[in-house]
C-alpha cells in the first residue's frame, strides 16, 4: 500500500519498518525508515499531537 507524503513522493508502507518522530530546530518531522536506512522525512508540523494524528490518519 502506498501513502502520500506529499505533492511528489509515495511510500510503500510494506517496506516501512520503523516511524520517528523527531524535534528538530525548526519544528516537528515524522522520519521514514528501511531498516537502519532513513528514506524520507515529512513536511514540519508545530506539535506532535499534529504529527501523531496525521500517522493515525494516513499510516492505517
Amino acid at each position: 500500500m502506498f501513502v502520500r507524503l506529499n505533492d511528489r513522493v509515495f511510500l510503500n508502507t510494506d517496506r516501512i519498518t520503523r516511524v520517528k518522530i523527531d524535534e528538530v530546530q525548526d519544528g516537528i518531522r515524522i522520519r521514514f525508515y528501511e531498516g537502519s536506512a532513513q528514506v524520507a522525512k515529512s513536511h514540519k508540523f508545530k506539535t506532535v499531537e499534529e504529527a501523531t494524528a496525521w500517522i493515525t490518519d494516513n499510516m492505517k
